[in-house]
């Protein structure tokens, strides 16, 4: 090969490799390598998703562009629409180019824990885009509501207690020569003491129920435990009554709840069916299944409520018999925690009863998702006299005749 076609080939490599090279350099120049990680709209996308705040982005049209999962938990978009509410505010906002402030609460009450407050504001984008934000302010609203509610119910509650326990006090001035009447009254005053931090204390509990504190948080808890504990509560009330409280077989049941409000619904059950029955009668305590709930009842053969009093009996301070209520030292507020607690636990309590035959009181609270497979007892477990029997089904109303949704009160 001669020399003059060595450098020409020579030539014609090196210009091939330069022209490579600028090739691959002028592409790197146009498609930068990528660095690693998440780029910054991918991020804005996760904060959005994570956010608690509900945040729902609309065309022009006033359709869902985007929205997070908080969104749908508001109840704001439902099967990919929004909420008429925040449709509307978004049109004033592209007509005026303003934030407007919007009520998204649901129309009607979902009960348990889901959001009953809900306030929204919507705002300009740009190019007829808008976004609606939401936030969920029950707790606020609850509390609001627990305050005026505790500030009515003590000042027309603690007017009788506190005015009475004056007026003992003057006699027991008044008869301070003679050591009998001071005992009589003394009594008297040691009875209305006792009753009025009764109805304090159940005050309290009431308005943490309506939401003046955090709501628990929910565990598996064993309905035989609560169905145990609620007994040895009530013992020293069957004992004075003279009536035994029956139960069926342990289930191994479990629910999703808080253990010591369960346990203090279901006390004030019996406490209300022992005040509200003879002397001697029987009164039974019943769990099951039902459609992803536990029915806990408690059945008696008390005087039993007329049909246009179960719409009030859990009420606060409503008493079907206010003679018998004063008798037994009753607050009036133990059916109003029942509602409230069965209501936290997004359940609810259900009544039957006729006047002169009894009633039956059902807290249905949901039932925990995985169950262990425990075997049931085949004996029943009873609370309180040994010879007293199970209440007879003909005799004793069954949860199974019926049952009456109830919306207020207590006995």
């Amino acid at each position: 090969m001669t020399a003059p076609v060595c450098l020409a080939l020579s030539i014609g490599a090196l210009l091939i490799g330069l022209f490579a090279g600028f090739s691959i350099a002028r592409s790197r120049a146009r498609n930068p390598r990528r660095p690693p990680g998440p780029t910054v709209s991918e991020l804005l996308g996760r904060i959005v998703e994570a956010s608690r705040t509900g945040v729902v982005v609309l065309n022009h049209f006033g359709d869902v562009v985007i929205h997070n999962p908080r969104a749908e938990e508001l109840g704001v978009v439902r099967s990919n629409q929004v909420d008429a509410r925040a449709r509307k505010a978004a049109e004033v906002v592209r007509e005026t180019n303003q934030l407007v402030e919007v009520d998204l609460s649901p129309l009607e009450s979902r009960g348990g824990r889901t959001p009953e407050a809900v306030l929204g504001e919507v705002r300009p984008l740009g190019d007829g885009f808008t976004v609606v934000e939401t936030d969920d302010q029950s707790e606020a609203v609850r509390l609001e509501a627990t305050r005026r509610d505790f500030v009515a119910n003590v000042s027309h509650e603690l007017k009788t207690p506190v005015g009475a326990m004056a007026l003992l006090a003057e006699a027991v001035l008044d008869a301070a020569d003679d050591p009998d009447e001071v005992r009589r009254f003394t009594t008297k005053v040691l009875h209305e003491a006792n009753r009025l931090g009764k109805l304090v204390t159940e005050l309290i509990a009431l308005s943490r129920l309506q939401g003046a504190e955090r709501l628990p948080e929910m565990h598996a808890v064993e309905v035989d435990a609560v169905v145990r504990e609620a007994l040895g509560r009530a013992r020293l009330a069957m004992d004075s009554t003279g009536i035994d409280i029956a139960t069926d077989a342990e289930s191994g049941l479990l629910v999703d709840g808080d253990r010591t409000l369960l346990v203090t619904a279901l006390s004030n059950l019996l406490d209300n069916a022992l005040a509200y029955s003879p002397p001697g009668s029987p009164v039974s305590v019943s769990r099951q299944r039902v459609d992803g709930f536990v029915e806990i009842s408690v059945t008696d053969r008390g005087i039993g409520i007329a049909e246009d009093e179960q719409q009030r009996v859990f009420e606060r301070f409503y008493r079907v018999d206010k003679a018998r209520s004063r008798a037994t030292g009753g607050t009036g507020l133990g059916l109003a925690i029942v509602k409230h607690v069965a209501a936290n636990h997004g359940g609810e309590v259900t009544l039957w009863s006729k006047p002169g035959l009894g009633s039956t009181f059902t807290l249905r609270i949901p039932a925990h998702l995985d169950p262990p497979s425990l075997e049931p007892r085949v004996e029943p477990v009873r609370a309180g006299a040994a010879s007293s029997a199970a209440v007879p089904s003909k005799a004793v109303p069954s949860p199974a005749e019926g049952h009456v949704n109830d919306h207020g009160g207590t006995a």
